[in-house]
């Protein structure tokens, strides 16, 4: 009897050693696990002082939205712009030139509410855990989303983008966005339209200095950071393009992430978790290199 506590402690110790961390599974995860995003699906935002972010759009969550996107980007209507929000522990939100010129003829000024999905058009990989906002979470095509059997739709966690918008029956017609840059504030799914997540530059935004205004808006125009140029990727030259990736969250590697992000065993945990909050599930993404993007 005396021996069986020290065997049993040495087996432990191994086990917990022996653990991967969740970014472990990650950089481990096969090629054949990895999904390209398309040069059509990337929104290249340039900012002062040679900063970029790089913004994956959802079309098929929100294509009205998003054709309005494209459309704007295409007619350089962030240029000249600027970053006219920054509010703690929630969202920056970035504008057009002002004053704002009209819209360009191809972009619409009244757009479909687009805050859900119908749920049989997406297969949805789920969490097992309880949700406050939603029946249903998981993930959908790489992205997170709450669902309730019938539709499924867009979160707002960590670095999604929406459409700024008035009151109802307004829906915004993309000429604003934002991000959110603190606590998934849940409470505005299914209210706003999302539109896609932030793959790259997020710390440019979320160092920037908090507006004083209300609401976290800028009061003069001097504190506001000029956009030089919003780009769609694949209207960009081939050198300039960025090229991403998203881990599918249909295969083992997805699986096996969020299982040890709800159940942390490396070596640094005392204790397991057994659950995991959706916008505790980031789905991995990685920039490639032209030739190092995954055959189909």
């Amino acid at each position: 009897m005396r021996r069986a506590f020290p065997v049993l402690c040495v087996l432990a110790c191994i086990s917990v050693a022996q653990a991967q961390t969740p970014d472990e599974i990650v950089a481990q995860a096969p090629k054949s696990d990895w999904q390209d995003i398309p040069p059509s699906d990337l929104l290249v935002m340039r900012l002062s002082g040679h900063r970029q972010v790089v913004i994956q759009l959802a079309p098929d969550f929100a294509p009205e939205h998003v054709r309005n996107i494209v459309r704007l980007a295409q007619a350089k209507w962030w240029d000249d712009g600027a970053i006219v929000r920054v509010q703690d522990n929630y969202v920056v939100q970035w504008a057009g030139r002002a004053p704002h010129p009209s819209l360009p003829s191809q972009a619409s000024a009244h757009l479909p509410a687009e805050y859900e999905h119908p749920a049989a058009k997406t297969p949805l990989t789920p969490l097992p855990f309880t949700d406050s906002y939603a029946p249903i979470v998981g993930f959908s095509a790489g992205w997170p989303v709450g669902g309730d059997g019938q539709h499924i739709w867009l979160t707002h966690c960590y670095g999604m983008v929406g459409v700024g918008r008035d009151m109802p029956p307004d829906t915004g017609d993309g000429t604003e966005l934002y991000t959110v840059i603190g606590e998934a504030p849940r409470q505005l799914d299914r209210n706003i339209a999302l539109v896609g997540r932030v793959l790259d530059g997020i710390d440019a935004l979320t160092a920037l200095p908090r507006g004083k205004g209300e609401m976290g808006f800028y009061r003069e125009a001097a504190e506001r950071l000029p956009i030089a140029q919003v780009r769609r990727a694949a209207d960009l030259p081939v050198s300039e393009q960025p090229h991403w990736q998203f881990l599918r969250t249909d295969s083992a590697s997805f699986a096996r992430y969020w299982q040890t992000r709800a159940n942390r065993r490396d070596r640094f945990f005392v204790r397991p978790a057994n659950g995991v909050a959706l916008c505790n599930v980031p789905v991995p993404t990685r920039p490639v290199s032209l030739e190092n993007r995954t055959p189909r």
